[in-house]
């Protein structure tokens, strides 16, 4: 994939900076690339429901968040994207101690960009895939 900004990695950064849901839910990304981003998050007690399980609302928000600055990362400068459409599909219940999501765009336009997304639940060094996604990012 191609980005439309050399400085895609700078001006995603900038942006986290001023996410504050992202800090409030304490999910960080740690990787950064044309057309791909992917994140960690710590589970902790505000994560979790019924028996200790990650809430699937984290597990759907960690899928839209990694879809949409994959796609974020390809745009022009003067652009952004929201999300058009999303579909989950969660595969299991997440019960480990850490969630990592990746996502990447699998089909970039200029007016959408067709992304992944995939929710690994880390459970005793072992990663387990808990939820996928699809997702239309839509530029604006």
């Amino acid at each position: 994939m191609k980005a439309r900004n050399t400085d895609y990695e700078a001006r995603v950064r900038k942006y986290l900076e001023r996410q504050n849901f992202m800090h409030h839910i304490h999910f960080h990304l740690d990787h950064i690339a044309p057309g791909e981003t992917s994140g960690r998050l710590k589970v902790e007690d505000i994560h979790k429901q019924q028996k200790g399980l990650v809430h699937g609302g984290v597990i759907a928000t960690l899928a839209d968040i990694v879809a949409g600055f994959s796609a974020y990362t390809l745009v022009a400068a003067d652009q952004n994207v929201v999300t058009g459409e999303i579909k989950i599909s969660f595969l299991r219940p997440a019960k480990g101690e850490e969630l990592y999501a990746r996502g990447y765009v699998l089909k970039s336009g200029k007016k959408i960009n067709f992304c992944e997304a995939e929710v690994w639940s880390i459970e005793d060094q072992e990663r387990v895939l808990v939820a996928k996604a699809s997702t239309s990012m839509i530029t604006i």
